[in-house]
């Protein structure tokens, strides 16, 4: 079974409808209370992670199920950059991107991962700057990978597909 698809942006528009079709497919699914929770998390961090990592999006979200076991799917398109790329495949289970796994795919995903830019810091003021400045809070200017480490305890396997500027992640979870 495949879920309605949903359209989510990065102002966590669709996010909460997102949440909701995943309590909807979970008591379709007949999960009891903690095994919802525990997709629900699937959801919610896979998301902010997404959201976290490529910055601007407009993704879709969806669920398919075959018996117990459930698959997470998100597909979106990002400006990619080496940095992005590096923290995106580094979520994966296998650490390998997905979309490389014919002949032909390692030598297009070589290839990418070759011509991609460099991150583009030049805009952005020091973090140590706004430290001087009044009212603005000062925090660790790195991803913390919060998102990530919960998705590798309660996922049984994260999958992260690149190809081109379209990034698809799948959170596989398997139900007794």
């Amino acid at each position: 079974m495949k879920s309605d698809v949903i359209m989510i942006d990065n102002r966590s528009n669709g996010f909460e409808t997102a949440l909701e079709e995943t309590r909807k497919v979970a008591a379709y699914q007949g999960l009891d209370r903690k095994e919802t929770m525990r997709l629900l998390l699937c959801a919610e961090e896979m998301l902010s992670m997404a959201r976290s990592v490529t910055g601007e999006m407009q993704a879709s979200f969806w669920i398919e199920t075959a018996g117990k076991d459930l698959e997470l799917h998100m597909s979106t398109k990002t400006v990619m950059d080496k940095e992005k790329r590096a923290l995106l495949i580094s979520a994966a289970t296998s650490r390998k991107n997905e979309s490389a796994r014919s002949l032909l795919g390692r030598i297009r995903d070589a290839f990418e991962a070759a011509m991609a830019n460099e991150a583009d810091h030049s805009d952005q003021v020091p973090w140590e700057a706004w430290a001087d400045l009044a009212n603005h809070p000062v925090d660790d200017p790195e991803w913390d990978g919060y998102e990530q480490s919960v998705l590798r305890k309660v996922a049984d396997q994260v999958k992260v597909g690149i190809r081109g500027s379209v990034v698809d992640l799948t959170v596989c979870k398997h139900f007794e």
